[in-house]
């Protein structure tokens, strides 16, 4: 069911592909003989799960409102990636093989004789990441994609953020797909997945011919039909910045808009809304598939909404025009205001002399990862880290783009973590502080880096935007400082006048304050590591602050 509807049964075909495997699609039918558009949705998933509503015990709906456009005249394809639900072949992740089933089973829902021969992309997270493969493999029938919330660099976006494996896509997320396969809700046709992706996964840990398979992010330059890309902020730190990187390099006609769901959760039952769907994706979808003339064309090149603000700006680009990059130092002087490892000051002026910040790692105040608690006996993300804070702002502070932070560091070990976030950090009441309570906070966005990993592909590169190549990790030696690039993800955001803006550095994180999102803290990160900020090495944050806004 979708929106508390049932769903109509739907008409299964198996549709054989280039290797002789049989690919399973639902396909949901309008009434009347047609022709008409098509909607292709594929993920692992299985599609005999719709009957389930849309709910946070069960992530994966994200197929969107299949009853609103089967009644608005569209056929709703809902494809069972090979190896998955009814579909045959062994599912290997986003493969090749998986790639050209896209393209074969385009061709084939184009040329059937109720298709108008046009089809397009539909659905959010891996529904949005097989629609970069789709347009990439320039299907003849393929007429637009509407990309909803999905990375398209596997490796960089998810599994080894920074260098470093996240416990996210080959723990979490894989065993739930695997159950999901083994026990679908109707009971009938259990299906084991043979292949371990989980293994392969730690098989893999540099960037190299097998992320590369998988990684659409090398080939956005290749889209050329039109492109709506929809990016939430919520999800930043998994699937934000390929929207973004697919609209600013997909050659055809194309559209960025970023909207501001807070967390999964949210963004998932947004994109189940038939509220959004009218709004946002039908004017597309009926211009480029029924060829109708909508409202679509005359949206800005650029949509964000700003987090903080409540607000939604335009822009004929990403970043916007206006952006001013504003250097922040990182410094030793105490800012007063949080109690945290150091207590650090962000500040527009270059510390003086010899100023370093050193901490030992594991601290024996971590609980639930790299978390502290406060006197209150509640969960405090800043007690335990390294913490640089500016002094209150002075008016109201806009960014929107691309944030670098660069650290200058050295470590006791051949190598080192860096786990960053960006937070706003409100005033707080002369009794809290003086009962020991940090001031109220909420991350912003977060950035990753290991040691190991710091090389930057200098092709693609930017000033703002290091780009880590991850392809041979070198050790660092102990005790020699090094340099760190690091990109943290892009953002819109508004920081309230009095409010603060803090940095937060420490080695590791936490399913407590981080969600889904977590890393694996191995045994072995033992040490200590130093950040220097001194007129040497000026270690400092960087963000992309809009002019008058």
């Amino acid at each position: 069911m979708t929106n508390g509807k049932p769903l109509p049964k739907p008409r299964e075909v198996k549709i054989r592909v280039h290797d002789g495997v049989e690919i399973a699609v639902a396909l949901y039918m309008p009434q009347g003989d047609g022709p008409f558009p098509v909607l292709l949705a594929p993920s692992p998933y299985r599609y005999d799960n719709n009957t389930l509503p849309a709910s946070p015990q069960f992530l994966w709906r994200e197929t969107g409102p299949i009853d609103l456009y089967v009644e608005r005249g569209y056929v709703y394809a809902n494809m069972d990636v090979r190896g998955c639900g009814k579909s045959g072949g062994e599912f290997r992740l986003l493969d090749r093989n998986e790639q050209k089933d896209l393209y074969d089973v385009i061709e084939w829902l184009g040329h059937q004789k109720w298709s108008n021969g046009k089809v397009g992309g539909i659905g959010q997270s891996y529904f949005c990441m097989s629609q970069w493969w789709m347009a990439i493999q320039k299907p003849p029938s393929l007429a637009c994609i509407a990309a909803f919330d999905g990375l398209n660099d596997p490796y960089r976006a998810s599994v080894y953020q920074g260098g470093m494996l996240g416990d996210f896509f080959g723990s979490y997320w894989w065993n739930q797909n695997r159950i999901i396969n083994r026990n679908p809700a109707n009971g009938e046709h259990p299906r084991e997945q043979t292949c371990d992706l989980n293994l392969l996964i730690q098989r893999h840990p540099a960037y190299d011919d097998f992320w590369r398979e998988r990684c659409a992010a090398e080939r956005l330059h290749e889209i050329e039909v039109p492109l709506y890309s929809v990016g939430v902020w919520g999800k930043v730190d998994l699937h934000t910045r390929g929207n973004i990187d697919a609209f600013r390099r997909a050659a055809g006609p194309k559209k960025l808009k970023m909207i501001g769901p807070v967390n999964a959760f949210v963004a998932n039952r947004e994109f189940n809304s038939p509220e959004l769907h009218e709004k946002m994706l039908l004017p597309f979808y009926d211009h480029y598939l029924k060829g109708k003339e909508t409202e679509y064309l005359k949206r800005p090149a650029v949509e964000y909404f700003v987090r903080g603000a409540d607000a939604v700006r335009t822009a004929e680009s990403w970043p916007p025009p206006g952006v001013r990059y504003v250097t922040w130092h990182l410094s030793g002087a105490k800012s007063g205001s949080v109690t945290s490892l150091n207590d650090g000051m962000l500040s527009r002026q270059t510390a003086s002399g010899e100023a370093k910040t050193s901490y030992s790692y594991p601290n024996p105040g971590w609980m639930l990862g790299v978390v502290g608690f406060g006197p209150n006996n509640q969960p405090d993300p800043a007690r335990r880290v390294l913490t640089f804070t500016t002094a209150p702002l002075d008016q109201d502070l806009e960014i929107a783009g691309p944030i670098k932070l660069v650290l200058h560091a050295s470590s006791t070990r051949e190598d080192m973590d860096f786990f960053v976030k960006l937070s706003e950090q409100m005033p707080q009441s002369p009794d809290d502080r003086g009962k020991g309570l940090n001031p109220a906070s909420y991350w912003i966005t977060k950035g990753w880096l290991r040691a190991s990993h710091r090389a930057l592909d200098p092709k693609k590169s930017t000033e703002m935007e290091p780009y880590h190549s991850h392809t041979d990790p070198q050790p660092i030696e102990p005790g020699k400082i090094h340099r760190f690039d690091i990109s943290v993800e892009p953002m819109a955001h508004r920081f309230k006048k009095g409010n603060r803006i803090r940095l937060e550095i420490v080695n590791g994180d936490s399913g407590v304050t981080d969600v889904l999102w977590t890393h694996y803290y191995m045994p072995n990160k033992i040490g200590a590591d130093t950040i220097y900020h001194s007129v040497d090495y000026p270690s400092a944050l960087t963000l992309p602050v809009m002019e008058g806004a």
